[in-house]
């Protein structure tokens, strides 16, 4: 694809459109915000900062997790055509939920030479082609296949220290994910156990905000709750996928 590839379909807009509501555009402002965010965590990382580093990345979790309800909520896509909200979220949730994991991944010395380079490309290929697929939404709102979050994978095999063996089983068994028709969750689409899976999320995130004032690691109380919560919102969506069809 190229910038004047004659086949692409230019999308037509009326500058009227965007003068109706300029004060909405500070909601693809708020998405852009992730750029900057990114570069700072690459920083960190390339300064062996890991913790830093996945400081940042959660950042950007948390304004991606804003941005999307704001953009269903106020009709972005219909009252600014011009911009392309979706577009611009994929760009940003590229770099921070699989290429600036796949670099602590590859660059952090979890893995050895030359499982490090395998591993991390790995990620970042089937994250891109993941990025790509048009039918990774479910109807209810779940992920079809491993949904490329990576940001929260790699932080916790960074955390809770498995041995090398697991980690890239781990990382080879996410990669078949990507293309698998199991389910995972997402934590505010998805209407079945919202509640719950929400407050797991909230637990994840607290745990691992204590993991990283903790030099990225994890004891006692903050491991057992990390662990828990990565594996529920690992699973869930799986487990209630096979409570419909078999039970």
């Amino acid at each position: 694809m190229t910038l004047f590839d004659e086949t692409e379909r230019v999308t037509e807009y009326s500058p009227e459109d965007d003068a109706k509501d300029p004060a909405l555009f500070l909601i693809h402002m708020l998405t852009a915000l992730g750029a900057p965010i990114a570069l700072v965590a690459l920083l960190a990382g390339a300064r062996g900062a890991w913790g830093e580093m996945f400081a940042w990345l959660g950042l950007a979790l948390v304004v991606d997790g804003i941005d999307g309800p704001l953009a269903r909520r106020f009709n972005i896509a219909e009252r600014l055509p011009r911009w392309s909200g979706a577009s611009l979220d994929f760009v940003i949730d590229y770099a921070t939920y699989v290429f600036l994991p796949a670099f602590a991944l590859s660059g952090s010395g979890m893995l050895p030479t030359p499982w490090n380079w395998i591993c991390g490309g790995l990620v970042v290929f089937t994250g891109a082609l993941y990025f790509a697929d048009n039918g990774m939404k479910t109807p209810d709102g779940s992920f079809k296949g491993f949904p490329a979050g990576w940001n929260m994978a790699v932080f916790g095999l960074m955390v809770l220290s498995p041995s090398v063996p697991f980690t890239i089983a781990f990382v080879l068994f996410c990669c078949v994910l990507t293309f698998m028709p199991m389910r995972f969750t997402h934590p505010v689409r998805v209407k079945k156990w919202r509640y719950a899976t929400l407050a797991v999320t909230s637990v994840w995130f607290v745990s691992a905000g204590f993991a990283v004032v903790n030099g990225m690691s994890a004891d006692g109380l903050v491991f057992w709750a990390l662990t828990a919560s990565s594996l529920y919102l690992f699973f869930i969506a799986g487990i209630q996928q096979f409570l419909e069809r078999y039970i």
